[in-house]
């Protein structure tokens, strides 16, 4: 059974634990909860989803380092993009998600990223590049990044 972290929870991954990192649109009001649909697709893998969509973000806390809950956050994605086994990012076509880009571009040589990207993405151009540069999976809908991602796990 997938398990299922979020922050502020700890990235408590065991030892020979498989993660995967949910990157992507998280933009409240314009992406859709794609995490949702993904951990229903997960629910019987043993497998560690890390999601950081989290449940109680407030949007009136200041971007800057020196904010300990906005750094707080940023700091659980970076070290859970740097722990996980792999990372599957979804552009959302109905944002921008100018955090996801700058994401992939930190990861696209790492091996472990998987894109999912559908027509009508703004800059979709561009991460088709990044991921033809890099050999990174490129998937066109949500559906297929799932698929693809399963087949990666093995």
């Amino acid at each position: 059974m997938a398990r299922m972290l979020k922050p502020p929870t700890p990235l408590d991954v065991r030892e020979g634990e498989r993660s995967i990192f949910l990157a992507g649109s998280i933009e409240l009001g314009a992406a859709a909860p794609w995490q949702d649909e993904f951990a229903q697709a997960f629910a019987q893998e043993e497998v560690v989803l890390l999601n950081p969509r989290r449940d109680e973000w407030d949007s009136t806390w200041v971007q800057s380092i020196e904010n300990a809950y906005f750094r707080g956050q940023v700091e659980w994605e970076l070290d859970g993009l740097d722990q996980a086994t792999l990372i599957a990012m979804y552009f959302d076509p109905a944002t921008k998600a100018p955090i996801t880009l700058l994401e992939m571009g930190l990861f696209a040589r790492s091996g472990r990223l998987i894109v999912g990207c559908p027509m009508g993405f703004w800059r979709r151009g561009n991460v088709e590049v990044v991921c033809a540069r890099y050999q990174v999976p490129l998937a066109a809908s949500l559906g297929d990044l799932i698929a693809v991602v399963k087949k990666r796990l093995g």
